[in-house]
């Protein structure tokens, strides 16, 4: 099918600034920004330094100790976020072609990020008059109750493959408990995140209440995870990077969220229809190009149909149409940049060299309109084994690896056999099994005979290496709350405990 590339209606030859204490402010340097789909320039950004990270962090501090949010009326900060979210909504084509050319995810997944952002401040908006406290039953003369209050003073490191959603999932919630926050895009794909800004101040929202720095992780995000004036710090990426803000967050002991990296099982039973199971497994690993923290990047098989699955599921992969995420054919974009193209391509040679059998894929994918972008094609590896760093370790690109099992212990065993545990799935018509099987899974998000799908209502995070607490639902509400008891003695009198 030929393609034809539509000619995005955004302009990105513009000013992109800061944003810090209620103004867009110029960096102490200017980064280019680079367009995965070509390999060109796409425009220039301002990146800040530490001073700047210093400032935003500084408007934060007085926001929140001495502006008007924290006092806020719980239905007045929930009608701000409703504004939000209209403001997301009117502008919606306009940010996901943003995330498109910035990032490279076809045009059809950005909108659907845009719509997710939109109803994640719509949720937070309903749930901010929606906390309760606890009255408790002491002895008189005490009355004792148990109420919520924001944390305070809130960094937020988000990464480059979903950089509106992720920023939706951290800031709806710190908003409607009634915190400030200082956010870092990544410093690749920052562009709908500060055009997320340039909304929140259309809306009104008083000064300091937000703030984005920009920049790179040890200039700019490493001393908002380090200073004494921020109270909670939210992170989305690498495992290594996330122990590196754990630590850095051990200066005043701050409340610390990592939602961290993954290597998801989707377990395949011989009684589920090998069509479907295919079609979810393409879909788990081949949205964003492999770029998703929960992809299911690895299949585990039952080997009654395991040959028949392995055969469908390369015949399918090879058919996707890769392409610009602007052109309407495309099904699967580049890579973010041409560093994770390259580590993606090192990741294959490295299953080659560990024996695995590549199917299909392991180079860059080839075709009109890819030269000089970053396009690796769709690969599958089977024959794998357990201890392989392909199946051990994160690739974040479009590579997945298939395991072989005899029995249900066996298919259990190896998708336990790793140290994430972010997601997993299981396909199966016998629910009792399902049932089994799923609770058996050490994930903090599962499916059954389904992949992906995910709501503003529940709970996103891991087990293991996986993070630490959770986004979303009323527990992302709660990560952004302190806890705190009330005591009121009725009848104070002396306690005379000491006598003279």
């Amino acid at each position: 099918m030929a393609m034809t590339l539509a000619e995005p209606k955004v302009k990105v030859d513009r000013a992109w600034q800061m944003y810090i204490d209620g103004k867009f402010v110029d960096g102490g340097s200017v980064r280019e920004l680079i367009n995965p789909a070509d390999g060109k320039v796409l425009c220039k950004v301002q990146e800040g330094t530490a001073e700047h990270a210093k400032k935003a962090i500084d408007a934060a501090r007085k926001a929140f100790d001495e502006g008007p949010w924290r006092t806020t009326s719980a239905s007045d900060r929930a009608a701000m976020l409703f504004k939000i979210a209209d403001k997301i909504d009117e502008n919606a084509e306009e940010l996901a072609t943003l995330e498109t050319m910035n990032g490279g995810k076809p045009l059809r997944e950005a909108r659907y990020d845009m719509a997710d952002a939109a109803q994640c401040f719509r949720y937070y908006a309903g749930l901010a008059t929606k906390p309760s406290g606890q009255t408790v039953e002491v002895p008189a003369p005490s009355v004792t109750s148990i109420v919520r209050e924001p944390i305070g003073v809130c960094g937020q490191i988000i990464p480059w493959n979903f950089p509106m959603l992720m920023a939706a999932w951290k800031l709806a919630p710190a908003l409607a408990a009634g915190n400030t926050c200082v956010m870092k895009p990544s410093e690749y794909t920052p562009l709908s995140v500060i055009r997320l800004a340039e909304l929140l101040h259309e809306v009104g929202l008083p000064e300091g209440v937000v703030n984005i720095v920009l920049g790179a992780g040890p200039t700019v995000g490493l001393p908002i995870a380090e200073s004494t004036k921020v109270d909670k710090i939210a992170f989305t990426g690498s495992v290594k990077t996330g122990k590196v803000i754990a630590q850095a967050a051990l200066t005043n002991l701050k409340k610390v969220t990592l939602e961290l990296g993954g290597k998801s099982p989707m377990v395949v039973f011989s009684d589920f229809d090998v069509d479907i199971a295919v079609d979810y497994a393409l879909f788990g690993i081949y949205c964003n190009a492999g770029q998703v923290c929960s992809a299911g990047s690895r299949i585990v098989v039952d080997e009654k149909i395991h040959d028949e699955f392995v055969k469908k599921m390369a015949e399918r992969a090879k058919k996707i149409q890769v392409g610009p995420g602007l052109d309407a054919d495309t099904e699967m974009g580049p890579l973010v940049s041409e560093a994770q193209y390259n580590r993606v391509l090192e990741y294959i040679e490295v299953g080659k060299k560990e024996g695995a059998k590549l199917l299909c894929g392991g180079t860059r994918a080839e075709g009109k309109n890819l030269e000089g972008g970053y396009y690796v094609a769709p690969t599958i590896f089977s024959n794998t084994k357990p201890e392989m760093r392909i199946v051990q370790e994160e690739i974040f690109g479009p590579v997945v690896v298939i395991q072989k099992f005899s029995d249900e212990k066996e298919a259990i065993a190896l998708a336990n056999d790793s140290q994430f545990g972010l997601a997993g799935a299981v396909f199966t018509n016998d629910i009792t099994r399902a049932n089994r099987v799923v609770k058996a899974i050490r994930a903090g998000i599962t499916w059954v005979n389904g992949y992906h799908s995910t709501f503003n209502e529940c709970p996103w995070g891991g087990y293991k290496q996986s993070g630490w607490g959770r986004e979303l639902g009323t527990f992302g509400l709660d990560a952004y709350t302190e806890v705190k008891q009330i005591n009121i003695n009725l009848e104070p009198v002396a306690v005379e405990w000491f006598k003279n």
